[in-house]
Order: C-alpha cells, then sequence, then structure tokens
C-alpha cells in the first residue's frame, strides 16, 4: 500500500506543506461505497507515485480534520495543491474520472 494514511495529527504536515499535489480520501469502514473505491484509491497511489501524494483519512479517526472540511458525506475526495483545495468530488468516482482531476493538478 503506498497511500500516506492520515489522522487530525499528521494532516498539516502530509498534505497542507506538501511540496507535490495531494489527494486525500475521507472515508470509513463501514462504508460500502469507500470499499469499493478504496482499491481505486490504491492503483492510483501506485500509478502516481513521485507526482501526487495519495492519502487516506478514515472520518472515524480524523473527526477534527473531517470537521474542519466539513465531510457530510463519504466517500469525498479533495485535491490539494500548494496547501489550497484544488477541487472536489463526493460519492463513488471512476478510476478515468480521478485521473482527470489528478492531471489537472499536474
Amino acid at each position: 500500500m503506498s497511500e500516506v494514511i492520515l489522522n487530525d495529527t499528521n494532516f498539516e504536515a502530509e498534505v497542507l506543506k506538501s511540496e507535490v499535489p495531494v489527494m486525500v480520501d475521507f472515508w470509513a469502514t463501514w462504508c460500502g461505497p469507500c470499499r469499493m473505491l478504496g482499491p481505486v484509491v490504491e492503483e492510483l497511489a501506485e500509478e502516481y507515485a513521485g507526482k501526487v501524494k495519495v492519502c487516506k483519512l478514515n472520518v472515524d479517526e480524523g473527526a477534527d480534520t473531517s470537521a474542519k472540511y466539513r465531510i457530510t458525506s463519504i466517500p469525498t475526495i479533495i485535491f490539494f495543491k500548494k496547501g489550497e483545495i484544488a477541487g472536489q468530488t463526493v460519492g463513488l468516482q471512476s478510476k478515468t474520472a480521478l485521473q482527470e482531476k489528478l492531471n489537472a493538478l499536474l
């Protein structure tokens, strides 16, 4: 697994201060669509290694960060560039749709 696992403690260092664009998957173990998206996120982490940092934040374990970004539906993916939000998706997405978002960040 090449995704970075986030929590409330490491979010700022891993995402907001990242030198490369970041994709954060806000998810939970009890969320069916999140589990369906998981393998796609893993594939993207491998494909974009070195170009984009792919991260996962379990909303139950990162409640403060999830609240800060107003995560009310999952899966939610937020794309960051230079510490700023550069895009967002909510719900199950195709790999192609996520690739388009990632390519736009590069």
